[in-house]
């Protein structure tokens, strides 16, 4: 990507408040004179050099250490320059200000990371997740930013890439000389190699949505009818009173949200209204959240009581054909069955009053998360990063599809746009509305 000219920006990059240290970091052309105007003089690369830091009129604003990384080898591949001070407030804004004076300007959010992303220190993925380690919120998120910042799903991604650009060749050759005698996409076996990328992306997909569920959490919807113990489930699995429990149907006008931690895993709890046909407005709205609720789930626990197995079929009609479900048999303190008796997909069986079968409950919920602790490649993927592999994977298909019927130019272009949304992970195919968006939501040091 080309960069015209630059100037040179100046933020603190410590997050706000008191602490024992603070640090404005400069970056740009305009770097090394920031840097002598506040210490007298640059240090050598990468060497720590402790100076009095002063501002345009020699007063003293603080004593610290002063660091130079000379492009390109540095944060953004510009020249950067960093103080570090006393990690006061006013301290941090009087270093900022004396920075400006010097030329430098404030930068905008994200902008440091924005400038390693188009100096190529960083790919968008990588960008992105540097983001998401500053923001995990549990041990396996982090070491999961940390494993995308490292390059192992652009990597894999480039890899899905490098196959569509081999197949691609193939068809675009057929389509160039299609008087020659040999049948390119016959010769090349095109459909099986398609079959492999196809393979590869699903894969690819697959390890990609528990890594978003691990990054977001995991939006997980408790439904059913009412009184099947939807609120007490909810309280179980928070191990507190977070909902309103009671013997009396439809309790539960509203959704109610809980956060939890399950294993290392964020849950996003939700317990909503009994599904039922009722004749009260304000129950009659709380069944309609519900089922919004439903639409927006990553997975809905329907929850069944003793009796209840009969309207099972109705009740699972009544949701979205496309959210996972999972069967959570409710009561078996009533009804003696043990929580590993039933091997049944989909299905499990407890006890919300007693906790009997939570444990195999949580089990479940952190394989759909995907933190289970049974292996596997995972990525800490985002939506975006979801929508681009499901929409390399239709286009695949429709190559595939197109090969098949031996229209080599529909097929070159499915494969085509199949790249391009590839590329659109890594930042190869990206629009600046794109970059303004996700720059825009880092803090203003990075």
């Amino acid at each position: 990507m080309i960069r015209g000219e630059v100037d040179t920006i100046a933020a603190v990059a410590t997050p706000p408040g008191t602490g024992g240290v603070g640090i404005v970091r400069v970056s740009g052309p305009g770097a090394v004179a920031v840097c002598e105007a506040l210490a007298g003089r640059c240090p050598p690369p990468r060497h720590a050099r402790f100076s009095a830091l002063r501002d345009a009129a020699g007063e003293t604003i603080d004593h610290g250490i002063v660091l130079f990384f000379p492009a390109p080898h540095s944060f953004t591949g510009e020249d950067v320059v960093e103080f570090q001070g006393h990690g006061g407030m006013v301290v941090m804004d009087m270093l900022l200000a004396a920075c400006i004076r010097a030329g430098a300007r404030p930068a905008r959010p994200g902008e440091f990371s924005e400038r390693a992303f188009l100096g190529g220190r960083m790919d968008l993925a990588q960008a992105e997740a540097l983001a998401d380690l500053i923001e995990s919120s549990t041990e396996d998120a982090a070491r999961l930013a940390m494993k995308s910042l490292s390059g192992a799903f652009s990597t894999r991604v480039a890899e899905c890439a490098a196959a569509l650009l081999e197949i691609r060749t193939f068809v675009e050759a057929a389509i160039d000389f299609p008087d020659e005698e040999i049948d390119f996409l016959a010769e090349s076996d095109v459909a099986a190699r398609l079959a492999e990328v196809a393979g590869l992306v699903e894969r690819t997909l697959d390890e990609c949505r528990r890594g978003a569920a691990l990054r977001q959490g995991l939006d997980v919807v408790l439904c059913g009818a009412p009184n099947a113990g939807k609120s007490s489930l909810l309280n179980a699995l928070a191990r507190k009173s977070r909902a309103i429990v009671s013997a009396t149907a439809g309790t539960t006008r509203d959704t109610i949200d809980e956060r939890v931690h399950i294993g290392g895993a964020v849950v996003n709890l939700v317990d909503t209204a009994g599904l039922r046909e009722v004749s009260d407005d304000i129950e009659r709205e709380g069944i309609r959240r519900a089922r919004d609720a439903v639409e927006r789930a990553d997975l809905a626990l329907v929850v069944v009581e003793p009796g209840g197995e009969a309207d099972l079929p109705a009740l699972v009609d009544l949701l979205p054909a496309s959210t996972r479900k999972l069967v959570v048999h409710n009561k078996i303190d009533i009804t003696g069955d043990e929580p590993g008796e039933h091997d049944v997909p989909g299905h499990v069986w407890v006890s919300a009053a007693t906790g009997a079968g939570i444990g195999e409950l949580e089990r479940v919920l952190l394989r759909h998360a995907g933190t289970s602790g049974e292996g596997g490649t995972v990525y800490l993927a985002r939506r975006r990063h979801v929508d681009a592999l499901e929409r390399t994977l239709d286009f695949v298909a429709s190559a595939r599809g197109e090969c098949d019927r031996g229209d080599g130019e529909l097929a070159a272009e499915s494969l085509r746009l199949a790249h391009r949304a590839l590329g659109e992970i890594t930042g190869e195919v990206t629009s600046d509305e794109l970059l303004g968006h996700i720059f825009g939501s880092f803090c203003i040091g990075k």
